[in-house]
C-alpha cells in the first residue's frame, strides 16, 4: 500500500493551459538563466546521459591530478509528496522573480487538492493534500526542481563530486 500513488483525473483544457504555463515558465528561467547549473532532470538538451557524461568526466580530471574522488548519491523517496507549498511558493519570488498573476496561479494551482482512495470497491474518505506537487502534471518536476535548487547553491561543492587532495607520496 505504501508504493501506491495517486491518479489524477485532468481535462483536456487544463492540460492545454498546465503545458502553456510550463513553456512560458521555462522560457523565462532559461533566459534568464535561473535554472541549477548542474540540473539535468527536466531540461531541454539535457538528460540523465549528460549528467553521467559530466560526472565521468570530472572523475577522469580529478584522476589526471591524482585525486581521490567520491560520488554520493541521494534517493529522496517520495520526494514530490513533501513538498511545502508556502515554501515554494517564497522560492518562487525570491529566488526566481515570479510575482502577481504568475505565482498567484501557481498558488491556485497547487491548494485545495484532495485525494480519495478506493481498495476493493470501498471509498474512503477525500482528504486535503496541503503538501506536495501533483504527479504526472506537466508542471509538477519543474516545480520540483525549483523548490530544490537551493540545495546546490547551499552546499560546498559545484558538482555533484568532491575531490580530495592526497600526497603523492605515502609514508
Amino acid at each position: 500500500m505504501a508504493n501506491y500513488r495517486p491518479v489524477s483525473n485532468l481535462s483536456f483544457i487544463s492540460k492545454v493551459v498546465e503545458r502553456a504555463v510550463a513553456v512560458q515558465l521555462n522560457e523565462y528561467l532559461v533566459a534568464n538563466n535561473l535554472l541549477p547549473r548542474y540540473q539535468s532532470a527536466y531540461r531541454k538538451n539535457h538528460s540523465t546521459e549528460t549528467a553521467l557524461l559530466r560526472v565521468w568526466s570530472d572523475i577522469l580530471m580529478a584522476a589526471d591530478r591524482r585525486q581521490v574522488t567520491l560520488l554520493c548519491l541521494l534517493d529522496l523517496s517520495s520526494a514530490f509528496d513533501y513538498v511545502d507549498h508556502d515554501l515554494l511558493l517564497q522560492r518562487l519570488r525570491l529566488g526566481f522573480g515570479l510575482t502577481d498573476a504568475v505565482l498567484e496561479w501557481i498558488r491556485t494551482f497547487l491548494s485545495d487538492r484532495t485525494q480519495q482512495i478506493a481498495y476493493n470497491g470501498q471509498l474512503a474518505a477525500t482528504q486535503p493534500l496541503p503538501f506536495g506537487v501533483p504527479r504526472g502534471f506537466v508542471l509538477g518536476p519543474l516545480l520540483y526542481v525549483l523548490y530544490t535548487a537551493e540545495l546546490g547553491q547551499s552546499w560546498p561543492i559545484n558538482t555533484v563530486l568532491v575531490s580530495i587532495s592526497t600526497p603523492t607520496t605515502v609514508k
